[in-house]
């Protein structure tokens, strides 16, 4: 390895929290497959199989996370959590944050259209980054970089505003598992022109997920959101003060 390399390999260390036994490791979880095809050398690995191990860890680890800082929550509520933690988006903040791109080997057409700046290429390679770490120093030690990488993520009761907006969270986690959008409908209006309530239903693939009551049927409709993700049975969730009997 070049000495330059090596230098900026070291540099790079101190911002990930780790310091590798075999540097090599590092190396490979920065080059993409682009400069392996255009060097065209079987000297050096392109980072591929490291991001398939980092992102089976990093699932692993931030379950683990969340598990300990919501012990109460519901398996739904873990999982959209989960997901943003992980995503693209998420995963790309990160490695800009480490100032990853500055050390990635790129073909240069990929240079060329921008490769650095891609949050795939970034997220790719932080998965990389942490099957690095896993394949470097065990499991251990990668749960606690991730830890301090995520660190002001896990700060919260609500580490991203998104989790306010339960609709949103719902949207994509259907999405992602059952490729649907979920369907709202307002099912009934209880009390007074001055102080209505609203219940709305959340229908995901022809099934009620979710009830939920609101003073607006907006309000009404993040509620049946939350209660889905959740996972609330639909007949157990009335408003305080109100009964099953007392909403016809």
């Amino acid at each position: 390895m070049e000495e330059e390399r090596l230098a900026a390999l070291k540099e790079l260390e101190g911002r990930l929290w780790h310091r590798f036994n075999k540097i090599a490791w590092l190396d490979q979880a920065l080059t993409h497959k682009s400069f392996i095809y255009e060097a065209n050398s079987s000297r050096k690995l392109s980072n591929e199989v490291l991001e398939f191990l980092g992102d089976a860890v990093l699932n692993l680890v931030v379950s683990h996370l969340l598990l300990q800082k919501f012990p109460e929550a519901q398996e739904g509520a873990l999982s959209v959590r989960r997901a943003h933690l992980v995503n693209r988006n998420t995963l790309a903040l990160l490695s800009r944050e480490l100032q990853v791109e500055g050390h990635l080997l790129l073909g240069k057409g990929e240079m060329l259209n921008g490769g650095m700046k891609k949050s795939s290429i970034l997220a790719n390679a932080y998965e990389a980054l942490i099957g690095a770490i896993y394949m470097d120093s065990g499991f251990n030690r990668a749960l606690e970089v991730i830890r301090l990488h995520l660190k002001s993520y896990l700060q919260s009761e609500t580490p991203f505003p998104l989790f306010n907006d339960h609709k949103s969270l719902l949207q994509e986690q259907t999405q992602r598992v059952h490729g649907l959008s979920p369907q709202y409908r307002v099912l009934k209006e209880f009390g007074p022109g001055h102080d209505k309530r609203f219940q709305a239903s959340v229908v995901i693939g022809g099934e009620v997920k979710g009830i939920g009551w609101g003073k607006s049927k907006k309000l009404a409709e993040q509620e049946a959101a939350k209660n889905a993700l959740e996972g609330s049975k639909p007949e157990e969730i009335f408003p305080e003060g109100l009964n099953q009997e007392g909403c016809q």
